[in-house]
């Protein structure tokens, strides 16, 4: 028998070391190592041959003897995770999903394995029963015949039911419950991660098969596990969204088949995910009456253009040290807005406490909305209402000035199609539209009090 070894792994990073370390090289994080036993008796090749499809053939090639096909994509019911995978699921490829717990993602993928009726879907979780997954599934309400369940966490039972069934998606829920024979420690810890992710990747590339990988994440939102995983799979996607309200963004942070800048969002309900078409109409819907400190914002999130509400509040500050609060919005570039208003329009907002709020409960990170923040700060500190059906989209640079920002004909084209009457760009920003081709008023500005003066 061949001598059993013991590695230390980094927790945080999947750093590993013959020895315990106090900080970590890599991730110089403090005492994050721990003690995992490999087994190095099993030759992996053999394992693997045993429980998966036959080994195949490989060789050199010449990248010009290379047939380029046309890529083929597994298009599903859901238009939003398509949008979000670039166009469908690629065959072949291994996609890992995050999120916090009680997000929603197993409903999600329980959801969009259950409506692709045409294939052979195998949902295998490691955290649930069979009973518990059929409670859920007829909590949807979706009939399908094609739709199969495992309730296992070894993986070369799994792979041997997967050799039987021949599936042509699976779901895994999740790669933190699973275990490999291979390794010697308990399941989720780095070097199970690791093996168990790597044995689906050589399951998923040898039989074209995809894969959907739904992980855990910390309590700091990194992904759960070590780095390398994310560096493993295709595509990986983060489910988000405030527990407290009922949307869910589905955000692409890595993708080698499509673009990283497009989202999905979905509605929980009690019968699952639904698709949201046109949130702009949700995140603006509950504006009865014009009230000082409210602005429309323009934004862009990947492809699609979102019209979103800004809500700033001023107030006198109580106590000595003014508070600056933000929910959905960057604190830093509210700090900086402020300064640029203290110091190109003269407003005093030293003594004062500011609170911003992006309605609806997402964070934006676009640029744009900028000139949106600005508006609602000085509607509120002159406790002025702004006017009705008027939106914003510009950025605001250090010197007042209001900068343009990019696919401003989308923008427009949301906020007309939405009923709005006048919209404020940067002036920047005029080459890159027609005036004439739009029904809304399309008010062109360069500096913040050229605004301020028009507004109020």
């Amino acid at each position: 028998m061949s001598k059993i070894k013991t590695a230390f792994f980094c927790s945080n990073c999947g750093y590993e070391s013959a020895k315990w370390l106090g900080k970590c090289p890599g991730c110089s994080q403090w005492n994050t190592f721990t003690e995992e036993i490999l087994d190095k008796g099993t030759n992996k090749e053999e394992s693997w041959d045993a429980y998966t499809a036959e080994k195949r053939n490989t060789k050199t090639v010449a990248l010009q003897d290379v047939i380029s096909n046309k890529e083929k994509r597994i298009v599903t019911k859901d238009p939003e995770l398509n949008r979000v995978l670039g166009g469908g699921i690629v065959p072949g490829s291994i996609i890992l999903v995050a999120g916090e717990p009680g997000i929603g993602k197993s409903t999600l993928f329980l959801q969009n394995g259950l409506l692709i009726d045409q294939l052979r879907v195998l949902y295998i979780s490691g955290e649930e029963s069979e009973q518990q997954i059929k409670m859920r599934a007829d909590r949807l309400k979706i009939a399908n015949d094609n739709f199969y369940l495992l309730t296992e966490t070894g993986t070369q039972t799994i792979f041997q039911e997967i050799r039987k069934l021949k599936p042509q998606i699976v779901i895994v829920d999740s790669i933190q419950t699973l275990q490999s024979n291979l390794i010697d420690s308990s399941a989720g810890s780095v070097s199970q991660i690791r093996e168990c992710a790597a044995e689906f990747q050589r399951f998923a590339k040898e039989t074209n098969t995809p894969v959907f990988l739904i992980g855990h994440i910390t309590k700091d939102g990194a992904i759960a596990g070590p780095k390398i995983l994310e560096h493993m799979v295709d595509t990986v996607l983060q489910f988000e969204g405030d527990r407290h309200y009922a949307y869910r963004i589905l955000r692409t942070l890595k993708n080698r088949f499509g673009s990283t800048s497009e989202l999905g969002i979905y509605e929980m309900t009690g019968e699952g995910m639904r698709i949201v078409s046109n949130p702009s109409e949700i995140l603006i819907a509950q504006r009865e009456e014009q009230l000082s400190g409210s602005a429309i914002a323009a934004t862009l999130e990947g492809m699609r253009p979102l019209l979103i509400e800004v809500q700033a509040l001023v107030t006198q500050s109580v106590y000595g040290t003014p508070q600056r609060t933000v929910s959905g919005f960057d604190l830093r570039r509210l700090q900086l807005l402020l300064a640029v208003l203290e110091k190109r329009g003269g407003f005093q907002f030293g003594m004062k406490d500011v609170f911003v709020n992006i309605a609806g409960g997402i964070k934006v990170e676009d640029p744009s909305i900028d000139l949106a923040v600005i508006c609602a700060l000085l509607s509120s500190y002159e406790d002025v209402p702004l006017p009705a059906h008027t939106c914003f989209a510009g950025e605001v640079g250090l010197n007042g000035e209001i900068r343009a920002v990019n696919r401003i004909e989308q923008r427009i084209a949301e906020a007309e199609k939405l009923g709005f009457e006048k919209i404020i760009v940067s002036r920047y920003n005029k080459k890159s539209f027609d005036p004439k081709a739009y029904k809304i008023n399309v008010a062109a500005l360069s500096r913040v009090d050229e605004v301020y003066q028009q507004l109020f």
